[in-house]
This record gives structure tokens, C-alpha cells and sequence, in this order.
């Protein structure tokens, strides 16, 4: 028998047999095997009241046995809405194929969903104005009770347009954001800032003086913080030739900006990724090179995953939970969804885990001759 999923017929012994979906069980079925009336399922399916508690338990238990789900166009259409949280992401779809951070966060975010029964609607797009072209469209069809926020912006449009929409927002990411008042908009985020300012302390420790970080989408905040505490660390500790530059975060971008890198006048002796995917490309460019990773240049990773424990040498990492990350901001937006006030949670620091990939510079760059 041959048969496609996808067409209304079937191929059955040599001729053509149209086949009959199944047919979704509806309230009037439950109604009908619980012996009750159809607006008697409505209140117990809902959590109305009008039907005692046990009327409430056979009906779930009925709706339950015939695998009955509310639809989720009937959700919309009464003003129940539609168990659904949207995340757009905009940015390139190639940076994203073996990138872990953001499957561990959506990980975190289904986890958390999935015990209230919401589904998470997912889409990439090219840029902001197309993200938020997306933001209006869901809403004007009612796809969506809220909306997850990542990769915010220092002066990020989105916050206002989603408040102006009355749609609860979670912004992940961000200490703050800029909203109109009594926008229901939550924030979570982790402290970019000291997580960067324990690896500089980590490397200059080692003797380190050049450091280069490579850095992720240049109109990020966090790559904002992140480049803003690498000059206020090199200021403080005497390290003129501590610089940052910005990638797409691609591996092809990492690999190009560490050769880059490492063919100047005065190369560094560390490097500092803003994620585990461009590491591992630095590793092979400085290969190339004929360099030995951690004798001739110490490699940092922000994220750690399986890559860097897999690479060798295994990569010194930033670590955090990145899964409870999504977990948590699901979870405020979820109470947003149920009346709750916006909140600003601060999740905890990443932590730096030494490996085998940072070590003292060679002898004779021991300090360059700086402080």
C-alpha cells in the first residue's frame, strides 16, 4: 500500500480510496458519554462555576479518555486567548545551525510552557523592522497571549510597540527597558558586565596584557556592556592594546577576525569570545598559524557547551544554566498572562570554569612590558 500523508486518497489494490480523517472529538461528545448537557461541559472544562465537583471531575475524566484539546481558534474568537507565546529572533538563520545557547533556552521556555499547556510560536526574520512587522501581524490575528523578547537593543523600539499593543512582554536580556506605563513587560537578565570582568581578572592574573575580545552583533546591549567593561577593565589594570571587535556571530566571522587578529603588529596572547561556536572556529585559525593553544595564545568562550568540552584542548568557558534561563522567563511571562505585576529579575552571574585553554603567555610576552 502507498500512500502520502499530505492527500485526501490512498492507493489500495490498484485503485484510488478516499481516505476519512479522523474526526476531532467536540464538547457535544463529551457531553453525550457524561450524561451531562453541553453548557454543563462548557463550565467544567473552563472552571466556571454552575456544576458541582463532581459533575467537574467526570467531564475532565470523559474529555480526557476521547483525547478532546480546546481549539485554539475558539480561544481567540471568545476572548480566551490563544495558549500560545510568540519568539521572533532576528537575526541571520546561518548563525543559528550549531549554535547551543539558544535551543538550551528554548529548552527552558517549552519546559516551562509546557505545564500550563502553551505553545511556543517561533519565527526568524531578517531584521528588526521585519520582527516587528511580525509583533503586529500576531497580533491583529490574535496567534499569541504574549511575547518572549531576546537580544534587546539600546534603544530598542520593541518594548513600546508591544505596550502599545497591550501585549505582556518579556524582555530577555535586559536590566531595564523603555515602556509606556502600565505596559505589561517583565525583564530577566544576567550580569554581563561582572561575568566579563572575572575573565579579564582571570587572564591578567595569568599575565596576559593583549587581549582581544571578539564580539558578537555590534547594536546588542549585551555586546554593548560587554565591549564597555573590556575598556573600563583594560583603563583600570594599564592594558592599551585591549580591544574588541564585532562579528554576525558566525563561525566564518570568528575564524576571519582571530586571523585578522593574529597577523597585526602586536597580536594578543588571549582572545575572548562571545560564543562557543566562534572559539572553536579561533582554535582552527590559530592553527593555521602554526600557534599551540594554551603555549602560544589563551583562548576564553562565552556559553559553555559541548563544544567546548569536546575541542582540544578543552575550552575555559563562562558557564551558566542557560535552560532555568528560559525557565524563569517563561515563567514571569506566564504570571503576566495571569494578572501578576511586571517584574525586573536579575538571574544568577555566569561563572568562569578554567580549562585547559588558558595558561601564562610564552616567555618573552610575559607582560610586554606593561604594568
Amino acid at each position: 500500500m502507498r500512500f502520502s500523508v499530505l492527500a485526501p486518497w490512498i492507493r489500495w489494490r490498484g485503485r484510488d480510496v478516499r481516505r476519512t480523517p479522523p474526526r476531532r472529538p467536540t464538547i457535544k461528545d463529551i457531553a453525550r458519554r457524561a450524561g451531562v448537557s453541553e453548557s454543563a461541559v462548557s463550565f467544567a472544562l473552563n472552571g466556571r462555576p454552575g456544576v458541582s465537583e463532581a459533575t467537574r471531575e467526570r467531564v475532565r475524566r470523559v474529555a480526557e479518555q476521547l483525547g478532546w484539546q480546546p481549539s485554539t481558534a475558539a480561544r481567540a474568537l471568545s476572548g480566551e486567548g490563544a495558549a500560545t507565546v510568540g519568539l521572533v529572533l532576528a537575526r541571520p538563520a546561518r548563525t543559528l545551525g550549531v549554535e547551543s545557547f539558544f535551543l538550551q533556552l528554548v529548552s527552558g521556555v517549552q519546559e516551562a510552557l509546557a505545564v500550563r499547556r502553551f505553545g511556543l510560536l517561533f519565527q526568524v526574520v531578517e531584521d528588526l523592522d521585519a520582527e516587528c512587522a511580525v509583533y503586529r501581524r500576531w497580533w491583529a490575528e490574535r496567534r499569541v497571549d504574549g511575547m518572549l523578547v531576546v537580544d534587546p537593543r539600546a534603544e530598542d523600539p520593541r518594548p513600546g510597540l508591544l505596550g502599545g499593543l497591550g501585549l505582556p512582554a518579556v524582555v530577555i536580556g535586559a536590566p531595564a527597558v523603555a515602556a509606556p506605563p502600565g505596559a505589561a513587560i517583565s525583564t530577566v537578565w544576567a550580569d554581563d558586565t561582572g561575568a566579563m570582568a572575572s575573565v579579564i581578572s582571570h587572564l591578567h592574573t595569568l599575565g596576559h596584557r593583549r587581549i582581544t575580545h571578539i564580539a558578537g552583533l555590534p547594536e546588542l546591549a549585551h555586546t554593548r556592556r560587554r565591549m564597555a567593561c573590556l575598556r573600563a577593565e583594560a583603563a583600570r589594570r594599564g592594558l592599551p592594546d585591549a580591544r574588541s571587535v564585532t562579528t554576525d556571530y558566525s563561525d566564518a566571522q570568528g575564524a576571519e577576525a582571530t586571523r585578522r587578529a593574529l597577523a597585526g603588529p602586536r597580536p594578543p596572547t588571549a582572545i575572548v569570545y562571545d560564543n562557543d561556536v566562534m572559539a572553536v572556529a579561533g582554535l582552527a585559525a590559530a592553527a593555521e598559524r602554526g600557534l599551540s593553544v594554551p603555549v602560544d595564545l589563551s583562548v576564553v568562550a562565552w556559553d559553555d557547551s559541548a563544544l567546548c568540552r569536546n575541542t582540544h584542548p578543552a575550552l575555559t568557558a563562562l558557564t551558566r544554566d542557560t535552560a532555568s534561563f528560559g525557565r524563569h522567563a517563561a515563567e514571569h511571562l506566564l504570571s503576566l498572562l495571569d494578572g501578576a505585576p511586571p517584574r525586573r529579575t536579575q538571574d544568577p552571574t555566569p561563572a568562569l570554569l578554567h580549562r585547559a585553554s588558558t595558561a601564562p603567555p610564552p616567555p618573552g610576552r610575559q607582560g610586554d612590558g606593561l604594568a
